[in-house]
């Protein structure tokens, strides 16, 4: 599954990071000759349009949903994306009803050509089995079967944020078990702080899934350690496609991160990433948020930020940050 994306410059064949003021946890995808591109922004659903990636800032922007008062999903709206899907526009989202503990995820659908346009219908709570806490769903399409990723809670308790993977039936509809993927394992996967201000007290934390598919092989990216500290940072896990990818034992997780903080380029916290490629399909870029300087936590400090990667032995390589202000050739 790949997305295509890009924004901000200072010339027709650059551009510079990060891509937005703030926004965390971009999202964007190409179709038709646009991008759409879309970050959280707490209280509504916002959807850029533009066909030029050098020019987000300038984007014809709109805020297609604003929740209903009083409803679960009123408050703290996280981490959407849209999809396209058998011929219909999706925007998955998190959302709760003012406490964390009511975070669950929600299927908006649009039928019009143009996801700017026309009505976005709220298809309802994506209920994940056994309706546990849920955030940052994300959907693929392995061999013809939708699968939906998201990080939950293994009980009712806020003790840590594991990876889960569930088929489903439709765009909204999730079938069959959940399986856990990944479970933070490894020290690096477990910085936090008892005393986070965002009620989110646990340390251990895997979230923000991504699937990256390349040869025959599936690359799951996620995110870990707390959002609110410095060292968060993307993880990764492996399988081969023709392996059964709801056995967790084909999974292989890799035992130190892919992509972390850069204090010498002034970027950190890296992480909540999302792929796209370029118009030609020959580059690969990773778009993702962080933080310009130490202890900004995950409020509105985090912004987009694009950068391309390569391949070493058919496995991602992301490399380091790239530093704020510094050129970027477009993607091509």
């Amino acid at each position: 599954m790949y997305l295509f994306l890009l924004v901000g410059c200072k010339s027709a064949e650059t551009f510079t990071n990060p891509l937005l003021p703030q926004g965390a946890d971009p999202w964007c995808i190409y179709k038709d000759g646009y991008y759409y591109y879309t970050n959280s922004t707490q209280d509504n659903i916002t959807l850029w349009k533009t066909k030029s990636i050098a020019k987000l800032p300038q984007a014809e922007k709109k805020v297609v949903f604003t929740p209903v008062a009083g409803t679960p999903y009123s408050k703290e709206l996280w981490a959407p994306e849209i999809h396209f899907l058998q011929g219909k526009w999706y925007i998955y989202f998190a959302a709760d009803s003012g406490k964390n503990i009511d975070h669950r995820m929600y299927v908006l659908e649009n039928a019009s050509p143009d996801p700017l346009q026309g009505e976005w219908v709220m298809k309802g709570k994506l209920i994940t089995p056994e309706d546990k806490w849920s955030i940052d769903g994300t959907v693929f399409d392995h061999n013809g079967q939708l699968y939906m990723l998201w990080s939950g809670w293994e009980g009712n308790t806020n003790k840590q944020q594991d990876i889960y993977m569930a088929a489903m039936s439709n765009p909204w509809t999730i079938s069959g078990k959940r399986v856990r993927l990944s479970a933070p394992t490894y020290e690096w996967e477990k910085n936090g702080d008892l005393n986070d201000p965002n009620d989110v007290p646990h340390v251990n934390v895997n979230e923000g899934p991504q699937i990256l598919k390349h040869k025959d092989k599936l690359y799951l990216i996620y995110s870990a350690s707390g959002c609110w500290t410095d060292f968060y940072s993307l993880g990764m896990l492996q399988t081969n496609v023709n392996a059964n990818i709801m056995d967790s034992a084909a999974w292989t997780k890799n035992a130190t991160p892919v992509f972390t903080q850069s204090p010498e380029n002034g970027a950190y916290a890296p992480g909540h990433n999302s792929f796209f490629v370029s118009p030609s399909g020959k580059q690969h870029w990773i778009l993702y948020h962080a933080n310009d300087k130490p202890g900004q936590g995950c409020g509105n400090f985090r912004s987009p930020r694009a950068q391309r990667f390569t391949w070493k032995k058919d496995a991602p390589y992301f490399g380091k940050p790239v530093a704020a202000g510094k050129a970027i050739r477009v993607p091509k």
